[in-house]
C-alpha cells in the first residue's frame, strides 16, 4: 500500500547520477518519516531551488491516487501516475515518498520517535497513526528504501531532533550542494523499541 503518509511499494530508478562530488544535482529527494520537518526546512528553501511538496500534488489531484485509507485517514498514491505527472522534472522533492523516485541524491531527514509521535499528535494525527510512524522511525525504514533504492554513496542523513527549522534548512541545502558527504547510517533510535 501506498499512502501519502505511509509506506510504499516504489518506482525504482534504472540509475542515479551525480553521486557525491561538489556539484549540484539535477533532482533532490527530500524524505523522511512524517514529522521529521520536511515541508517546514523545504519552505525555507523554495527562494533557491524549485521545491515540489509531492503530497499536496497527490492530494490536489485526484489521478494520483487509487484509493483512500479511511483507518489511517491517508490516501493510497499511485506511484507510477505521480511519475507520469512529475516527467521531466528538477528541483527538490518534498515527501516520504520522494526516494521511491528517480533522484541523483535522497536527503532523510531523522527525528527521535518519541518527538515524532508528538508533533503528529499536535497535528492531529490518530494515536495509533502516529505511534506507527515513530515506530517507522525507530526502525529506520524510510532510509533503508532510500538506501536500498539509491546506494550508500547517494543518501544523506540529518537528524533534525534538537535543531531549529533554520538549521535543519542549511544542513538539506549543504547535502544538496555537496558540501558534506554521504551520511546513511549515522542516526540511531533503537533504543526507542
Amino acid at each position: 500500500m501506498t499512502g501519502t503518509d505511509g509506506d510504499a511499494t516504489a518506482h525504482r530508478p534504472d540509475r542515479v547520477a551525480n553521486a557525491g562530488g561538489g556539484d549540484r544535482p539535477d533532482r533532490v529527494a527530500v524524505t523522511g518519516t512524517p514529522g521529521t520537518g520536511k515541508s517546514t526546512a523545504t519552505d525555507r528553501l523554495a527562494d533557491e531551488y524549485d521545491v515540489i511538496h509531492l503530497n499536496d500534488r497527490i492530494k490536489g489531484n485526484d489521478d494520483l491516487w487509487t484509493e483512500r485509507d479511511d483507518e489511517r485517514d491517508t490516501l493510497v498514491a499511485d506511484l507510477d501516475a505521480v511519475a507520469d505527472h512529475l516527467g521531466e522534472w528538477s528541483g527538490v522533492l518534498d515527501s516520504h515518498l520522494a526516494h521511491h523516485f528517480d533522484v541523483d541524491r535522497v536527503v532523510v531527514l531523522r527525528c527521535h520517535p518519541e518527538t515524532v509521535e508528538s508533533r503528529l499528535r499536535e497535528r492531529g494525527e490518530s494515536a495509533a497513526t502516529a505511534a506507527e510512524n515513530a515506530e517507522s522511525e525507530a526502525l529506520d525504514v524510510v532510509l533503508s528504501e532510500a538506501v536500498a533504492a539509491h546506494g550508500m554513496a547517494n543518501v544523506y542523513e540529518v537528524d533534525t531532533t534538537d535543531l531549529e527549522p533554520e538549521a535543519v534548512a542549511d544542513a538539506v541545502r549543504d547535502a544538496i550542494e555537496g558540501a558534506v558527504e554521504p551520511s546513511a547510517g549515522t542516526v540511531d533510535f533503537t533504543d526507542y523499541l
